[in-house]
């Protein structure tokens, strides 16, 4: 079977139908057929929502017809299944049989006032625990690179989506790397943004503070435009951020920068070692970045040996918060009913602890920023993970895999600051890695600038997956 046409880009799609040519029904119609046509190798999605979305894109038809121009008036999107939409259920990546949620989220109904239309929900794995999409509720999302392979997590599907070119852009969330891994390992741009950037209500905060939503596209300013979208908060927000448009920074000139590359990893409780596929590819993107006339010095943060102690019980305690909303908890991979058991315990004065060690943390690593501007390190120590990495295996055997894999984005959850995955070129065998632009506060405007200078010279974009599905 032939390969469909790929849509264009989130921006250039939105042009499209504010000139008029082409229609959201078009789109969309091609957008669904698509999923449905991949959905049985690919397995991104979760719901698909075909009855609404064509009669939304009909709608956004006849008010473009009339005029109205919205960011993304008719353009098809998909966001994750932690993400509530009216009509559907939330079952993130569990099984049970879940209540029909009666509202949207925050970013969901964001979402709509700009026009855009909903064609799904994708993938995660269970309450969004681990690097890879997959699970008993619904078996295993694949990338659409390498059938054997899995496109990262937990937002997993989103990224498949995007990667085989079934949506423009999709959303997904970041609590320890769960946006920059799968853009690592799908050849995608992924942002998470600073906490309090993106509301996360109808919750408060996620994760005790470490989750935060983030846009998954193939292009900076696609990434950026979705960013620009969803961002700003709801007064039931703990973290709440001023509204920024990091769009304005997508070409701009980010000057001559000091850039410290990182290549030594935080400490973890069990080991891990930098794949060397991985760092021949950081060489060349710390090349690449010298051609640009970075200064680019072998520099690193001083995370400390008890850094992790601030991010596992945050973690652990979410995962059990999460486990009392499940319809039947009992139903949830014997894993995560023990990493909730980890959880309980750490609730009361360890979570207390945590959390209160987070500004002593941002002092210690925000030193670096005193010497540098940005942070660069692999988004994974590894390539993209076999989809069945961890299947059968015990917690701590899970964990140990895990943890070798991707031991380096988890930090700047428990910093809350931002960081982007950019693509950083391919291993022999094919398969994507990405590298990491890591900032302090509110930096998403230098990383986004710096993203885009990068993007115009690897030129990652145009190189898309030959579809096996």
């Amino acid at each position: 079977m032939s390969a469909p046409a790929r849509p264009r880009g989130l921006a250039d799609t939105a042009n499209d139908l504010a000139n008029g040519t082409v229609t959201s029904h078009d789109l969309v119609r091609t957008a669904l057929d698509r999923i449905d046509a991949s959905q049985a190798e690919l397995n991104a999605f979760r719901v698909v929502r075909r009855d609404s979305a064509l009669s939304e894109a009909a709608d956004a038809d006849r008010r473009l017809a009339a005029g109205e121009r919205r960011a993304l008036l008719g353009v098809p999107v998909a966001i994750k299944d932690d993400t509530d939409i009216a009509g559907e259920t939330t079952m993130f990546g569990c099984a049970g049989t879940f209540a029909v949620k009666e509202h949207d989220a925050e970013v969901v109904r964001r979402l709509r006032d700009a026009g855009a239309v909903i064609v799904g929900k994708t993938h995660s794995p269970e309450l969004g625990q681990w690097p890879l999409t997959g699970g008993d509720a619904f078996g295993h999302t694949r990338s659409p690179w390498s059938r054997d392979h899995t496109p990262g997590g937990s937002s997993g599907g989103s990224a498949a989506a995007v990667a085989a070119g079934l949506v423009p852009a999709a959303l997904g969330s970041d609590g320890a790397g769960s946006v920059r891994i799968p853009a690592s390992w799908s050849n995608l741009v992924g942002i998470k943004p600073q906490r309090g950037r993106i509301s996360m209500w109808p919750d408060a905060e996620a994760f005790q503070g470490l989750t935060t939503h983030g846009p998954l596209a193939r292009t900076v300013a696609d990434a950026a435009l979705l960013l620009d979208v969803v961002s700003g908060n709801h007064p039931g927000d703990r973290h709440t951020r001023e509204k920024i448009t990091v769009s304005d920074a997508v070409g701009r000139d980010p000057g001559r920068l000091k850039i410290a590359l990182s290549l030594k990893l935080p400490f973890t409780a069990t080991p891990t070692r930098l794949d060397p596929r991985v760092r021949i590819r950081l060489a060349a993107f710390a090349a690449t970045l010298r051609d640009l006339g970075h200064d680019v010095t072998l520099a690193d943060p001083d995370y400390g040996i008890l850094f992790g102690l601030s991010f596992l019980p945050r973690s652990m305690a979410g995962i059990e918060d999460w486990l009392h909303r499940l319809p039947d908890p009992a139903l949830a991979d014997v894993r995560t009913r023990a990493n909730a058991r980890t959880g309980r315990m750490l609730h009361g004065a360890p979570l207390r602890a945590a959390r209160g060690a987070e500004p002593h943390l941002r002092r210690r690593v925000g030193r670096i920023f005193d010497r540098f501007d940005v942070v660069v390190t692999p988004t994974t120590a590894t390539p993209p993970l076999p989809v069945n990495a961890i299947d059968d295996i015990g917690g701590w055997a899970t964990d140990k895999v895990i943890t070798a894999a991707c031991p380096c984005a988890w930090p700047w959850n428990v910093l809350g600051w931002p960081g982007i995955s950019v693509p950083a070129g391919f291993t022999d065998e094919g398969l994507p890695v990405g590298a990491q632009l890591l900032g302090s506060e509110d930096s998403e405007p230098l990383l986004v600038s710096l993203a885009s200078q990068l993007e115009s010279v690897l030129r990652w974009h145009e190189r898309t997956p030959e579809p096996w599905w």
